[in-house]
């Protein structure tokens, strides 16, 4: 699924108000910390990952390592929090049409 930009905005919108769910640490990106937010996108749709490093190659290489590896779509990053969809089964979040 690609999201176009008029479903961006509308999902930025929607995550605006959320807190990030999984916070990744010291020890960066793991098989753990994917697992959490497989989990986290199942459940919600919608969530926000925060990513605790200063150097910015490593951290837009975690970004993209998590986009893959979860297989969500990157509504926005910014600064050093990744927002990220995926549709569940029994969607909760109903996107605007293309």
């Amino acid at each position: 699924m690609t999201l176009n930009n008029k479903q961006k905005q509308y999902l930025k919108g929607l995550a605006h108000s959320l807190k990030p769910v999984v916070l990744l640490g010291q020890h960066g990106l793991t098989e753990g910390v994917l697992a959490e937010i497989d989990i986290a996108l199942a459940h919600h749709e919608l969530i926000k990952v925060k990513v605790a490093t200063s150097d910015r190659e490593t951290k837009q290489l975690i970004f993209a390592a998590i986009v893959r590896e979860t297989k969500a779509e990157k509504v926005q990053t910014l600064g050093h929090i990744l927002t990220l969809y995926r549709q569940a089964q029994e969607p909760k979040i109903t996107l605007p049409r293309k």
